[in-house]
């Protein structure tokens, strides 16, 4: 309908107004209605749409909450069983720890054991090297002063002649029998050489000891070359008139032999003469005078030795000859006697290959008289007390 005609209408019925105005508002009071129902089902609904979250949220919390019961069931089942693993894991370990204490105590006390019984022995021994070592410091003491006696001994020069000649007897005492030699032996000239020895042609070896201590000491105690260059010609003079003596007083044409020898009773001093004085040594050698050291002396008295052992064997030359001749006459006899003890067996080994010859017949006639088998019928029967035997050689 058309508003401005509805609403002139309105204006000419009063009645149709309010009658409009009575359907208006019952028109609009039913909206109102409408509206408020409408918000009370609005209403409703939200509260059943919470009520219904509120159950939803309450069953879910329900169902976290059985959950977690379980979960914290499951985790007390896990912690008491972790309890029982652990106090099983604590015990075996108490048993381990206790078994490694007792088996590391065992130890160390073995090993203390063995460290002391060790430290004992090796105690022991420090003793005894320590008693060792107290012995040779008694020995390097008494060595000592054997030296320092010795070079007391050695600096007195009829003292020190004495010991080389004391040493150069010791050395020929030792090597040769005592008929060989003699100490102190007067020559023609009324000389006395120290020793001589007597080779197969009767003419005795000279032997003199010299020891030139005092010159070869300042030779190497010199501090510079002057000094050195006089200790020097203190020695060549010293040594060089040693030999002239031996060479003029021990060597006689026809009563000694053509050389003689000159005994240094010290290596060192003859390795110093030789390495530095070779001229002093060749002077020797022109002289006929062998400068020897205790080492040389000795390798001299076995060549010596030697030489009277081979003219011992050449001067028992007729004698050996002898016996050799009787030992063959001894040899001829005995093959002899050979020969004839070999005829004595080889007649018994044919005497013996008869008898042989004879058992064996007598063995194969008791073996037919046993089988009963003659050769003549009034032959008598003899059983064989015992089997027949052959008989060996030398039955």
């Amino acid at each position: 309908m058309d508003l401005t005609a509805l609403a002139g209408r309105l204006n000419a019925d009063p009645v149709l107004v309010i009658g409009s105005l009575s359907l208006l508002a019952a028109a609009f009071a039913g909206g109102m209605i409408a509206l408020v129902v409408l918000a009370v089902l609005r209403a409703r609904r939200r509260r059943a749409e919470a009520a219904a979250a509120a159950q939803a949220a309450e069953e879910a919390a329900a169902a976290r909450l059985a959950e977690l019961q379980r979960l914290q069931a499951e985790t007390a089942g896990q912690v008491r069983a972790m309890g029982q693993m652990l106090h099983a894991q604590h015990a075996e370990l108490q048993r381990a720890v206790h078994a490694r204490l007792d088996s590391v105590t065992e130890r160390l006390g073995q090993s203390m054991q063995s460290t002391t019984k060790q430290t004992t022995d090796n105690l022991q021994k420090l003793n005894e090297r320590l008693a060792v070592i107290d012995s040779a410091q008694k020995n390097i003491t008494d060595l000592a002063s054997q030296v320092t006696s010795l070079t007391s001994v050695l600096a007195n020069k009829q003292q020190r002649g004495a010991f080389g000649q004391g040493r150069m007897e010791v050395i020929i005492q030792d090597g040769l029998p005592k008929t060989c030699y003699a100490f102190q032996y007067t020559l023609s000239n009324r000389s006395r050489p120290d020793c001589a020895i007597f080779l197969p042609d009767q003419r005795p070896l000279v032997i003199d000891a010299k020891f030139p201590l005092e010159a070869v000491t300042a030779y190497r105690e010199a501090a510079n070359d002057e000094q050195r260059a006089a200790a020097a010609r203190l020695l060549r003079q010293h040594v060089g008139t040693h030999v002239a003596d031996i060479a003029k007083k021990y060597l006689i044409a026809g009563e000694t032999q053509e050389l003689a020898l000159m005994f240094v009773p010290s290596e060192s001093v003859y390795a110093e003469l030789h390495d530095s004085f070779d001229d002093i040594v060749q002077k020797a050698y022109r002289a006929k005078v062998v400068i020897v050291s205790p080492s040389l002396l000795m390798l001299a008295i076995q060549v010596i030795q030697q030489i009277q052992r081979d003219a011992r064997m050449r001067e028992a030359a007729d004698k050996i000859h002898k016996e050799v001749g009787l030992l063959m006459d001894d040899m001829r006899r005995l093959n002899e006697r050979v020969l004839k003890l070999q005829q004595h067996f080889g007649q018994a080994n044919e005497d013996m290959q008869q008898i042989l010859v004879s058992a064996e017949k007598v063995r194969k006639r008791g073996a037919r008289i046993h089988d009963v088998e003659f050769e003549e019928d009034d032959a008598p029967l003899l059983t064989a007390p015992f089997p027949a035997r052959r008989l060996e050689a030398g039955e």
